[in-house]
């Protein structure tokens, strides 16, 4: 396990809002930071566990470049709330729900009250209960499955969920009254939260859905793209992640599926947009982020902050993230409880635009966009087609489990 400590900090700018319990908070990402006194100087401890290292260790990466942005956005620069330094430990867990838990019982034991990070749904969904268990704030970083919404009351998200995803799909098709749809994706958390993101919304809306589940080992996915024809459907909704995107959709293309129905997926990152080939602009794209989806303060000062100034698809996460402990840290001070008090109900603007906490669940409400490719090979570009905003993408509420 590879661990790396800086001292960083997190701070003020603006007056001290006055939180209504009853009522959603609502302010500026940069308000003044406080952490409970200009007088403790004791560090403020933060856990950040993600992949460095792994099949998700560019989604990690992207993250981190994200979450260093928005500690500098959120606090000007000046690396203290109030007079306390922020100490941020990362720790490498490889997309290992084994190796996660273990640091963060580690973490926790050496006094973090905040963790943040999880790539990977599976990490998450482990990780969560920890948090739980010791009353430790944890903000989920770009795991998506639906699962960490509402799991208990010290868990919270900075990334967009799979139903997210799906109600933006969905608004490529219109009326689902009738249609045949087919999910293709991983057999892992990730790939059943879409296909059950699927089911509840747009065969909530009136379509039939079936499953094509491949293991996140495989390869070789003619056997796939076989059954995705045979089925004939009208949609075919794609939920992939990981380093075989490219050999599934060239065999996809190859097979007939792209020319014989309407492919929706999410738009991964940069680097993989040449993967697609011939089926780039085949696809109808939906979009958590993109470069150019979005253009506003936060955006230009992680434009800013990102090495070639170029956006990709989780650095708003990573950013996010940490407004959100910027947020926590300094209404609670060390008191966690505090933290989720201040967090629930919070609205804020981000890099994607305007974001709320929803105080029932911690779903965390944000925009999402559609998008299409064009161009060839290394000159794709991602074209905006639509911006749907926040209470356009809402998943229904959940009741919260602990």
């Amino acid at each position: 396990m590879t661990v790396r400590t800086t001292r960083r900090a997190l701070v003020a700018a603006a007056s001290l809002m006055a939180v209504a319990l009853a009522a959603a908070a609502c302010g500026s990402p940069q308000e003044t930071a406080t952490g409970g006194g200009d007088s403790n100087t004791t560090p403020v401890k933060v856990g950040l566990v993600y992949s460095q290292s792994g099949a998700l260790a560019s989604y990690g990466k992207q993250y981190k470049e994200g979450f260093e942005a928005g500690l500098k956005y959120a606090t000007k620069g000046t690396n203290k709330i109030g007079n306390r330094p922020v100490e941020v430990t990362e720790v490498d867990d490889a997309g290992d729900p084994a190796k996660a838990v273990s640091a963060a019982k580690d973490l926790i034991g050496k006094g973090v009250k905040i963790l943040a990070g999880s790539t990977a749904s599976g990490v998450a969904l482990q990780v969560a209960p920890i948090a739980a268990q010791n009353k430790t704030l944890f903000i989920s970083g770009p795991a998506a499955t639906d699962a960490v919404t509402g799991v208990n009351k010290y868990t919270f998200r900075s990334g967009r969920q799979s139903y997210q995803d799906v109600v933006t799909a969905k608004s490529f098709i219109g009326d689902a009254t009738g249609k045949k749809v087919v999910v293709f994706a991983q057999d892992s958390a990730f790939g059943k939260s879409n296909e059950a993101a699927v089911q509840a919304v747009i065969g909530g809306a009136g379509a039939t859905v079936s499953s094509v589940l491949a293991p996140a080992s495989a390869t070789e996915f003619t056997p796939f793209a076989s059954q995705i024809n045979s089925a004939k459907p009208d949609l075919l909704f794609v939920a992939w992640a990981g380093t075989t995107a490219p050999a599934m959709w060239q065999t996809l293309d190859q097979q007939g599926v792209l020319a014989s129905t309407t492919v929706v997926t999410g738009l991964d990152i940069r680097a993989s947009w040449p993967t697609f080939g011939a089926a780039g602009t085949k696809i109808s794209f939906l979009s958590h982020f993109f470069d150019g989806a979005v253009d506003n303060d936060a955006t230009k000062a992680l434009k800013a902050a990102v090495p070639g100034g170029v956006l990709d698809l989780f650095h708003p996460d990573g950013f996010t993230a940490a407004q959100m402990v910027v947020r926590a840290a300094t209404e609670g001070g060390d008191d966690v409880d505090k933290m989720v008090t201040a967090l629930e109900g919070w609205s804020f603007d981000g890099v994607k635009g305007k974001n709320t906490v929803r105080a029932a669940d911690h779903a965390l409400l944000q925009p999402m966009f559609q998008a299409k490719l064009t161009g060839t090979g290394d000159q794709l570009k991602a074209d905006l087609q639509k911006a749907l905003t926040s209470d356009e993408t809402a998943p229904p509420a959940v009741a919260m489990k602990g």
